[in-house]
């Protein structure tokens, strides 16, 4: 009982209390659980993912986390609550971020109906909190990029209780929901999906918005913010480029002789030239 009232108290004060200039209540050396799905588990798999754009946020601004990953594709609520002890609490973290709900409603009759979807996430942030993990609870992002669908419609209970569940047990709240239909309005882009790739699931722009989201409810200030987005710029593998090189098979033929003669491959030859232009650029 003295447990769980120490740490409403210690939620109270950091959902509440303003910190002070260049403090991060996050610290060195924690650890931190991204609880989710799909979206959670390509956060931390892509390069550019919104996990690994967090840890990489903080480590600019001098906090270096251990991220462990719990994001599994296609889970829901009572699936997250099923593996909160081996994906996240065997671990004993001192933070976890929760995303849950696109799931829940996405798939229809598969999915979780509300009354069940407040027992679940509720039954995960009390053991979180009992286990003495901080809870930094995400508003599900939106499924498809038209508010006005029905699935979006649906979900909108789902967000208003994550809310109220943040004020009963004094959690963080980052409401990405609030944050991607600012984006994709600001886009404006009917019919085309402005930072998703199938309605859902992040692009790049989607998993800053998301990582955005999330270091803001943390506390970091907009200078705090300007590093990270300038640190972001220098993460490899965080966007594609297609050439357009219709090589004959003579011409093929010439670069193979010519990267034979170097003891090299093709490709590793083409990257390096490729990677001379970028260094040109760069001076």
């Amino acid at each position: 009982m003295k447990q769980s009232i120490a740490l409403a108290l210690l939620g109270l004060v950091l959902s509440t209390t303003p910190r002070s200039l260049g403090e991060i209540p996050i610290k060195s050396g924690e650890k931190v659980a991204f609880l989710g799905d799909s979206i959670t588990a390509s956060g931390k798999a892509n390069p550019g993912g919104y996990v690994n754009l967090v840890s990489a946020a903080l480590a600019t601004n001098g906090v270096k986390i251990e991220v462990i990953g719990a994001g599994v594709s296609g889970h829901k609520s009572d699936q997250m609550l099923a593996r909160l002890e081996n994906d996240v609490l065997k671990f004993k973290p001192q933070w976890m971020t929760l995303s849950c709900g696109v799931n829940d409603v996405w798939h229809g009759e598969k999915g979780v109906k509300l009354e069940d979807y407040r027992k679940n996430i509720t039954s995960i942030v009390e053991n979180a909190q009992a286990a003495g993990i901080k809870v930094i609870l995400l508003t599900s992002t939106m499924i498809g990029e038209d508010q006005a669908n029905a699935n979006n419609q649906k979900l909108i209970p789902y967000n208003e209780f994550l809310g109220a569940l943040a004020k009963e047990k004094h959690c963080l709240l980052a409401d990405l929901n609030a944050d991607m239909q600012a984006a994709v309005a600001k886009a404006n882009t009917p019919g085309q999906n402005a930072i998703t790739g199938d309605g859902v699931h992040m692009t790049f722009s989607g998993d800053m918005m998301m990582a955005t989201g999330i270091l803001k409810t943390i506390g970091l200030d907009e200078k705090e913010l300007a590093k990270a987005r300038e640190a972001w710029l220098d993460i490899p593998n965080t966007t594609s480029l297609k050439l357009n090189a219709a090589l004959t098979r003579r011409e093929m033929q010439q670069l193979e002789k010519a990267a034979a003669a170097r003891n090299t491959t093709v490709q590793k030859m083409a990257d390096d030239e490729f990677k001379k232009v970028l260094d040109a650029l760069k001076k």
